[in-house]
């Protein structure tokens, strides 16, 4: 275990936002998602996220709300991923740009599952101090611009693809050539992210959570995915009222969210998409 100040910046700070969201609401009596890693991790990590949220407005807001909403999102992509590796026992899991995130302990996925989390070298590091080691899971410490780490990844398996919170900070370049690698690399699969669309990439999306981080890609129609990856089918778009525990919201929060519904450019402002992909 490490304790101290942890250093990172931008993109990777955001990591640390997730992270003590699902450490505090982990801790509430009646937790969306139980998440003791987490509260572990955050026991050795000397973070104030009130001095990330510099604004007074933006912190009262967060702390009310954040640890709902990243719990509401980390829960359904448990819940999607549990569907998909109970149909494919031996599936090959990459959760990429998985940060902090302890999925692989939260789900403890079958023995013949392997899983890849990957993420840049430092973060990675970190990963290594403060969780568990397990039994064909995989650290990978690599920028998701170099694809090189997919050839010691087996090629035999079904695959799902994992990736919460990280495509808006890649370019439409950088998604695409992910994309289409682990379309090549596997026999079939289904991919899980989500992602908002371009008008909150240019409208809300250069300094998130007040860390200088910048959305760089936005999708309006998930159909518009066939443009960088064709292969791609779309399973499903879920809505942020259709994810799980979305009526654990206050009201004040669920109402706009259900208005934005009714008009076409904000329904899409964010959602979770699975696509599938060969046999």
């Amino acid at each position: 275990m490490t304790t101290g100040k942890i250093h990172l910046t931008k993109e990777k700070e955001t990591m640390l936002m997730t992270l003590n969201s699902r450490a505090i609401q982990s801790r509430w009596k009646d937790p969306i998602l139980r998440d003791p890693w987490a509260e572990e991790a955050m026991r050795h990590i000397d973070y104030d996220m009130s001095q990330t949220l510099k604004g007074v407005s933006s912190w009262r807001i967060w702390n009310k709300i954040g640890p709902t909403v990243v719990a509401t999102r980390a829960a359904t992509f448990d819940l999607l991923t549990n569907r998909y590796l109970a149909e494919h026992p031996d599936a090959t899991v990459l959760q990429v740009g998985c940060g902090m995130d302890s999925r692989v302990f939260r789900l403890d996925p079958p023995a013949a599952v392997q899983w890849f989390d990957v993420d840049y070298p430092d973060v990675i590091d970190l990963r290594r101090q403060l969780f568990p080691e397990r039994s064909a899971y995989h650290l990978v410490g690599a920028p998701l611009s170099d694809l090189r780490w997919l050839e010691e990844v087996p090629r035999d398996r079904p695959g799902l693809l994992l990736a919460e919170g990280v495509l808006h900070y890649l370019s439409e370049t950088e998604v695409k050539a992910l994309l289409s690698a682990v379309v090549a690399h596997f026999p079939s699969g289904q991919m899980i992210f989500d992602i908002c669309n371009t008008f909150i990439v240019k409208r809300a999306g250069s300094n998130v959570g007040g860390t200088g981080a910048t959305y760089k890609w936005g999708l309006d129609d998930p159909q518009d995915i066939e443009q960088l990856a064709p292969e791609l089918e779309l399973v499903k778009e879920f809505r942020p009222s259709e994810l799980v525990a979305f009526s654990r919201f206050p009201l004040w929060w669920r109402l706009p969210y259900r208005l934005q519904e009714l008009n076409p450019t904000l329904r899409r402002m964010e959602r979770t998409l699975v696509y599938r992909f060969g046999n």
